[in-house]
Protein backbone atom coordinates (compact mmCIF):
# COMPACT_ATOMS: atom_id res chain seq x y z
CA UNK A 1 0.00 0.00 0.00
CA UNK A 2 1.30 3.58 -0.99
CA UNK A 3 0.60 6.61 1.10
CA UNK A 4 0.35 10.00 -0.85
CA UNK A 5 -0.12 12.46 1.78
CA UNK A 6 -0.85 16.32 0.30
CA UNK A 7 -0.55 19.09 2.64
CA UNK A 8 -2.45 21.98 3.57
CA UNK A 9 -4.85 23.98 5.81
CA UNK A 10 -8.89 22.57 5.98
CA UNK A 11 -11.39 24.92 5.15
CA UNK A 12 -12.55 26.98 2.33
CA UNK A 13 -10.63 30.20 3.86
CA UNK A 14 -7.76 28.64 2.07
CA UNK A 15 -8.89 26.93 -0.39
CA UNK A 16 -6.53 28.08 -3.07
CA UNK A 17 -3.87 29.14 -1.72
CA UNK A 18 -0.35 28.99 -2.20
CA UNK A 19 -0.03 26.47 1.15
CA UNK A 20 -2.66 23.83 -0.09
CA UNK A 21 -0.99 23.06 -3.56
CA UNK A 22 -0.62 19.42 -1.43
CA UNK A 23 -4.32 19.41 -1.11
CA UNK A 24 -4.92 19.95 -4.78
CA UNK A 25 -2.98 17.24 -5.97
CA UNK A 26 -4.46 15.38 -3.75
CA UNK A 27 -8.19 15.71 -5.34
CA UNK A 28 -6.88 16.01 -8.78
CA UNK A 29 -6.11 12.20 -7.88
CA UNK A 30 -9.22 11.79 -6.53
CA UNK A 31 -11.10 12.92 -9.36
CA UNK A 32 -8.81 10.68 -11.90
CA UNK A 33 -9.62 7.74 -10.09
CA UNK A 34 -13.37 8.21 -9.30
CA UNK A 35 -12.90 8.17 -5.45
CA UNK A 36 -16.14 10.31 -4.92
CA UNK A 37 -16.59 11.57 -1.19
CA UNK A 38 -13.51 11.32 0.86
CA UNK A 39 -13.16 8.88 4.22
CA UNK A 40 -12.76 10.58 7.62
CA UNK A 41 -10.31 9.06 9.91
CA UNK A 42 -6.76 10.05 11.86
CA UNK A 43 -7.48 13.58 11.64
CA UNK A 44 -7.86 13.69 7.83
CA UNK A 45 -9.92 13.28 4.86
CA UNK A 46 -8.61 10.38 2.90
CA UNK A 47 -9.39 8.79 -1.40
CA UNK A 48 -8.86 4.30 -0.75
CA UNK A 49 -8.09 4.09 -4.93
CA UNK A 50 -6.46 1.68 -6.65
CA UNK A 51 -3.59 3.27 -9.20
CA UNK A 52 -2.05 1.12 -11.60
CA UNK A 53 -3.07 -1.87 -9.92
CA UNK A 54 -1.87 -0.56 -6.54
CA UNK A 55 -3.67 0.48 -3.53
CA UNK A 56 -3.10 4.05 -2.77
CA UNK A 57 -4.48 5.89 0.26
CA UNK A 58 -4.68 9.73 -0.91
CA UNK A 59 -4.41 11.58 2.60
CA UNK A 60 -5.28 15.36 2.90
CA UNK A 61 -4.45 15.87 6.81
CA UNK A 62 -7.11 18.52 8.56
CA UNK A 63 -4.51 19.34 11.34
CA UNK A 64 -3.08 22.06 9.68
CA UNK A 65 0.40 22.53 7.91
CA UNK A 66 2.26 23.25 11.42
CA UNK A 67 1.17 20.12 12.72
CA UNK A 68 0.63 17.65 10.09
CA UNK A 69 3.06 14.90 11.39
CA UNK A 70 -0.09 14.06 13.66
CA UNK A 71 -2.09 12.98 11.27
CA UNK A 72 0.60 11.19 8.99
CA UNK A 73 2.15 9.16 12.26
CA UNK A 74 -1.59 7.85 12.74
CA UNK A 75 -1.74 6.34 8.94
CA UNK A 76 1.72 5.07 9.07
CA UNK A 77 1.15 3.60 12.61
CA UNK A 78 -1.90 2.07 11.78
CA UNK A 79 -1.09 0.62 8.14
CA UNK A 80 3.12 0.37 8.46
CA UNK A 81 4.21 1.38 5.06
CA UNK A 82 7.65 1.54 4.32
CA UNK A 83 9.02 4.76 4.23
CA UNK A 84 9.46 4.51 0.31
CA UNK A 85 6.02 4.03 0.09
CA UNK A 86 5.01 7.55 1.46
CA UNK A 87 5.42 10.49 -0.98
CA UNK A 88 3.99 13.74 1.31
CA UNK A 89 3.26 16.77 -1.61
CA UNK A 90 3.94 20.20 -0.71
CA UNK A 91 4.44 23.42 -1.68
CA UNK A 92 8.34 25.14 -2.19
CA UNK A 93 9.62 28.91 -1.70
CA UNK A 94 12.75 27.96 -2.99
CA UNK A 95 11.82 26.79 -6.46
CA UNK A 96 9.54 28.92 -9.10
CA UNK A 97 5.73 28.80 -9.63
CA UNK A 98 4.84 25.71 -11.18
CA UNK A 99 8.34 23.31 -11.08
CA UNK A 100 8.34 19.90 -9.76
CA UNK A 101 11.13 18.39 -7.73
CA UNK A 102 10.72 15.17 -6.74
CA UNK A 103 13.66 14.08 -3.88
CA UNK A 104 13.64 10.75 -2.37
CA UNK A 105 14.59 12.00 1.62
CA UNK A 106 16.41 15.09 2.92
CA UNK A 107 15.74 17.97 5.19
CA UNK A 108 12.33 19.69 5.47
CA UNK A 109 13.93 22.78 3.88
CA UNK A 110 12.42 25.21 5.69
CA UNK A 111 8.76 23.88 5.01
CA UNK A 112 7.11 23.62 7.96
CA UNK A 113 4.76 21.04 7.97
CA UNK A 114 6.73 18.63 6.44
CA UNK A 115 9.18 19.26 9.39
CA UNK A 116 6.84 18.21 11.64
CA UNK A 117 5.98 14.72 9.80
CA UNK A 118 9.79 14.54 9.55
CA UNK A 119 9.96 15.16 13.65
CA UNK A 120 6.30 12.61 14.02
CA UNK A 121 7.81 9.64 12.43
CA UNK A 122 11.53 9.92 13.47
CA UNK A 123 13.07 10.25 9.75
CA UNK A 124 13.06 11.51 6.99
CA UNK A 125 13.87 8.60 4.56
CA UNK A 126 10.21 8.97 2.88
CA UNK A 127 10.03 10.51 -0.75
CA UNK A 128 8.78 14.37 -1.11
CA UNK A 129 7.58 15.83 -4.11
CA UNK A 130 7.98 19.74 -4.33
CA UNK A 131 5.53 22.38 -6.17
CA UNK A 132 7.24 25.65 -6.62
CA UNK A 133 5.37 28.75 -5.19
CA UNK A 134 8.52 30.92 -5.19
CA UNK A 135 9.47 33.72 -3.37
CA UNK A 136 7.26 36.46 -1.50
CA UNK A 137 7.88 39.85 -3.66
CA UNK A 138 9.90 42.90 -2.02
CA UNK A 139 9.72 42.74 1.76
CA UNK A 140 6.36 40.57 1.80
CA UNK A 141 5.37 38.53 4.73
CA UNK A 142 6.05 34.69 4.19
CA UNK A 143 2.58 34.13 5.77
CA UNK A 144 0.78 36.56 4.04
CA UNK A 145 2.37 34.98 0.73
CA UNK A 146 2.38 31.20 1.51
CA UNK A 147 -1.57 31.63 2.71
CA UNK A 148 -2.28 33.98 0.07
CA UNK A 149 -4.14 33.26 -3.18
CA UNK A 150 -2.36 32.90 -6.54
CA UNK A 151 -1.78 36.03 -8.87
CA UNK A 152 -4.20 35.75 -12.42
CA UNK A 153 -0.86 35.04 -13.95
CA UNK A 154 0.65 32.14 -11.65
CA UNK A 155 -2.85 30.44 -12.42
CA UNK A 156 -2.31 28.68 -15.33
CA UNK A 157 0.99 27.54 -14.43
CA UNK A 158 -0.10 26.23 -11.09
CA UNK A 159 -2.76 24.51 -12.90
CA UNK A 160 -0.42 22.51 -14.95
CA UNK A 161 2.19 22.10 -12.12
CA UNK A 162 -0.79 20.44 -10.09
CA UNK A 163 -2.03 17.99 -13.20
CA UNK A 164 2.22 17.29 -14.08
CA UNK A 165 2.36 16.58 -9.93
CA UNK A 166 -0.71 13.96 -10.62
CA UNK A 167 1.15 12.45 -13.59
CA UNK A 168 4.33 12.18 -11.59
CA UNK A 169 2.58 10.64 -8.30
CA UNK A 170 1.13 7.93 -10.89
CA UNK A 171 4.21 7.84 -12.44
CA UNK A 172 5.93 6.73 -8.52
CA UNK A 173 3.66 4.15 -8.18
CA UNK A 174 4.34 2.35 -10.86
CA UNK A 175 7.70 2.96 -11.52
CA UNK A 176 9.28 3.88 -8.30
CA UNK A 177 11.08 6.96 -6.97
CA UNK A 178 14.70 7.13 -9.52
CA UNK A 179 12.63 6.92 -12.71
CA UNK A 180 10.06 9.26 -11.64
CA UNK A 181 12.85 11.84 -10.56
CA UNK A 182 14.58 11.38 -14.20
CA UNK A 183 11.36 11.80 -15.87
CA UNK A 184 9.73 14.62 -13.65
CA UNK A 185 12.35 16.54 -12.64
CA UNK A 186 14.08 16.83 -15.90
CA UNK A 187 10.81 17.74 -17.29
CA UNK A 188 10.15 20.73 -15.23
CA UNK A 189 14.03 22.14 -15.94
CA UNK A 190 12.91 21.86 -19.46
CA UNK A 191 9.19 23.70 -18.73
Amino acid sequence: MRLVVGLGNPGEKYAGTRHNVGFDVVAELAKRFGAGKPQNNYQADFYDVQIRGEKVLLIAPLTYMNRSGESVWQFVRFYQPEMSEIVVVCDDMNLPTGKLRWKPSGSAGGQKGLSDIIQRLGQETFPRLRLGIDRPPGKMDVTSWVLGKFRDTEKDPIELAVVRAADSVENWVSEGIEPTMNKYNRQSEEA
